[in-house]
């Protein structure tokens, strides 16, 4: 049996909030404001795999998106800030670090409120840019590689 849609004037489910407490900011290092979050631990402890656990959960706040029956640029934008937060973190130290500061789901959180708060809501110009970035980043991952593998062909060939 399929779930049945979250109706667009329904608030957040207290659900989604404590899963982004939990992943993003659940404890706070002690003697400063910073919140830590299993996405960061994870990432820390099991490079690469963390992420991917962590990213698997962030999947739920997509899901939840398409319940909502959101606009889909804002889906879209939701599926960026998944994406960036697991390939980034999938790099040690650096990715832990991007982890604390970027926290996807946080975001991911916030635009689901400001669509549930106002569901004749339009999508404004900066989500359209971000997805039109997510975009261009994924045009780039394919096209430079295969760009690279020509070039270093044809270097191979002439040098043999």
């Amino acid at each position: 049996m399929a779930p049945k849609p979250v109706p667009e004037t329904e608030p957040t489910p207290a659900w989604a909030h404590a899963l982004v407490r939990v992943l993003d900011d659940g404890w706070t290092i002690p003697g400063t404001r910073i919140g830590i979050g299993l996405d960061a631990l994870l990432g820390f402890l099991f490079p690469t795999l963390g992420d991917a656990v962590t990213g698997l959960a962030s999947l739920s706040l997509l899901v939840l998106a398409f319940r909502m029956r959101l606009p889909k640029v804002v889906v879209l934008r939701v599926v960026f800030n998944i994406a960036l937060d697991v390939l980034i973190g999938c790099v040690p130290f650096i990715g832990d670090a991007f982890d604390l500061v970027w926290r996807s789901n946080r975001r991911n959180l916030q635009l689901l409120q400001r669509y549930t708060a106002d569901p004749l809501r339009r999508p404004n110009v900066g989500d359209y840019l971000i997805v039109g970035l997510g975009f261009a980043l994924v045009a780039a991952a394919i096209v430079l590689p295969l760009l690279f593998g020509v070039r270093l062909l044809q270097l191979i060939l002439r040098n043999i």
